[in-house]
């Protein structure tokens, strides 16, 4: 493996964590995706759950069902033209 390639995995791989207040936040640096928990080990356990959903590799969208159970009709459940609020980004 050359050194270029090491570089390109590690930038893959690569997540910043720091604390803030009481708790931990996490970042993965490729997709954005930025979580928190109470102690570090929450904080990566979060972030590996929140980046397998955002990859699309865990969680599935809901059935008609569910949305009606949850008060939502599932006509009416569309994104929209709407941008999301900034923290959503």
């Amino acid at each position: 493996m050359t050194s270029s390639t090491r570089d390109t995995d590690a930038r893959e791989d690569e997540i910043r964590l720091w604390r803030e207040g009481d708790g931990w936040v996490v970042r993965d640096v490729e997709t954005g995706v930025t979580t928190q928990g109470d102690s570090r080990r929450a904080a990566l356990e979060n972030l590996d759950e929140a980046v397998a959903l955002h990859r699309g590799e865990r969680g599935r969208p809901p059935t008609d069902e569910e949305l009606r159970a949850a008060g939502i009709d599932p006509v009416d459940n569309t994104t929209g033209e709407t941008e999301p609020p900034d923290v959503l980004e």
